[in-house]
């Protein structure tokens, strides 16, 4: 083919979509902004009230007003581009515009076993196999817990799923805390494995996450861990879990603004206490389903909405955190299979960045490796669909039709053998055998016993690289001193 240059041409290489234009983002933005000003937000941290007060906020008691310029100034001063690293230093997740990252949820009540399918709560021991697991699987780019651990001190439940996270993964971990002492500790525990604070902050493999409640709450422990990350130069999503209808308005042009506005007030501390702390915004938006009261996780409306908090932040420049690969179901069918693929499907299209709660069965109460296991053969056919078409001279191929000819094959070409295992996604459970190859090899089985044969067989031989000897004692002594602290405050309790 003889070279051109085209001018005016636009290429479209993914098959994105719009749910806004820009002109809807731009009003959902600036209603947020509207909604600071006007309503204001309530702050139950004297710090951060002080901190916003001086930057020229109006404070009313619990109440803070925020300047319209001063909300403006802190979302052109958040970066737009997060980098985060593996635990072993390697870049591995790019949080821009365009780029989209999948791994499980946290806290979840309940977990299902992966050899029984009880569902019960979870154990430490959980944590651990959710860490190998995500580990192993090649589509699940970070890690959180799947279910808040049982059996050891409650008010260390986040440190010790951090310490089962940490040693049983090398993968990026998203994480919760308690509380400010809590978050102290897991910071200090990722710190270790980096090789001191300061490079964790230059190739960070932890982001922290905090929780404003809805509508326009910010609680002591919400907000000053905003503060905490913000000055120990730690990634954090700062994002409401709202409910259409019952925490925020029953429209989502609404329930957006609201949402947008309770991520800023996060945003505008944490360029207060450092300019370009790296912060992202976002949210689990969903409606209250009014036959059953539940958080609906499969909903078209909880598609639509992720969308559209995805476009609003795009807009924005700020990195957003989604949601995808959970569904209401409470077991593995079809109705999991699903709402995952639609929710997997949707993140991509609208460009949410770190997309959590794959894994999430039950309306968000329990936690399933198998449903993560199917999600993750849901990405890779998903991140396929999302690399679009490459068009060039290469891969029109056009000499190569004429050098076959009519009525000829393509299976000796040079070209088919350059290309094939590039432009072909090879699945791992989607059953493509002809019937009788199904019915003979794979014994007619079903994607559920594929899904779990192949969880199985992660649990039973994935290993991941121990930590050094010299960092297990530094997280032994961590976890020790935190036992020891929360023992003096029992202690002092009952006293």
């Amino acid at each position: 083919m003889d070279s051109f240059v085209r001018a005016r041409y636009k290429v479209n290489r993914t098959p994105a979509f719009q749910m806004l234009s820009e002109a809807q983002c731009r009003e959902i933005y600036t209603a947020a902004v509207e909604i600071l000003e006007r309503t204001g937000a309530k702050v139950y941290d004297q710090e951060s009230k002080e901190i916003l007060e001086k930057a020229g906020c109006w404070i009313d008691g619990e109440v803070i007003r925020f300047p319209a310029g001063l909300t403006e100034w802190a979302v052109r001063t958040a970066p737009s581009r997060i980098t985060m690293y593996n635990r072993d230093g390697k870049r591995c997740m790019v949080l821009e515009d365009g780029k989209t990252y999948y791994g499980p949820g946290p806290t979840n009540t309940y977990f299902r076993d992966p050899y029984t399918g009880e569902r019960r709560r979870p154990v430490l021991k959980d944590n651990e196999d959710v860490g190998r697991v995500c580990d192993a699987l090649p589509h699940i780019d970070f890690v959180e817990d799947l279910g808040t651990p049982t059996g050891i001190t409650d008010t260390l439940a986040d440190v010790y799923a951090f310490y089962a996270l940490v040693r049983n993964t090398r993968k990026p971990i998203v994480h919760w805390g308690f509380d400010i002492e809590q978050y102290e500790d897991i910071v200090a525990m990722a710190a270790a494995v980096a090789g001191g604070l300061g490079k964790l902050q230059q190739k960070p493999f932890i982001c922290l996450y905090s929780e404003p409640s809805s509508p326009l709450l910010h609680s002591r422990e919400a907000i000053s861990k905003a503060v905490f990350a913000a000055r120990k130069k730690i990634p954090i999503v700062y994002t409401p879990c709202v409910m259409l209808g019952a925490t925020t308005p029953a429209t989502m042009a609404g329930t957006l603004a609201l949402g947008v506005a309770e991520s800023l007030v996060g945003i505008v501390v944490s360029q207060l206490i450092y300019a370009g702390a790296p912060i992202i915004m976002g949210g689990v938006y969903a409606i209250m389903d009014m036959q059953t009261t539940v958080f609906s996780y499969g909903s078209p409306e909880f598609q639509i909405m992720q969308a559209g908090i995805a476009e609003v932040a795009r807009y924005m420049g700020v990195p957003v955190f989604g949601t995808a690969g959970c569904t209401d179901s409470h077991i593995m069918d079809g109705q999991a299979a699903a709402e995952a693929a639609l929710s997997i499907l949707t993140a991509a299209q609208a460009g949410a960045n770190l997309v959590h709660d794959v894994g999430y069965t039950g309306v968000g109460s329990c936690g399933s490796l198998e449903q993560l296991v199917l999600s993750d053969e849901i990405i890779g056919m998903v991140k396929r669909i999302m690399r679009g078409i490459v068009v060039d001279e290469e891969t029109l191929a056009v000499d190569v039709v004429n050098n076959v000819g009519p009525g000829g094959h393509f299976l000796e070409e040079k070209h088919t053998l350059r290309h094939f295992r590039n432009e072909f996604w090879s699945p791992t459970l989607i059953n493509r055998m002809r019937y009788d190859e199904w019915r003979d090899v794979e014994k007619a089985s079903t994607m559920g016993e594929r899904t779990k044969a192949k969880l199985h067989q992660i649990l039973e031989t994935h290993e991941v690289p121990p930590l050094s000897k010299e960092v297990l004692a530094v997280l032994d002594q961590i976890l020790a001193k935190a036992e020891e602290r929360e023992a003096k405050k029992k202690k002092k309790k009952k006293n």
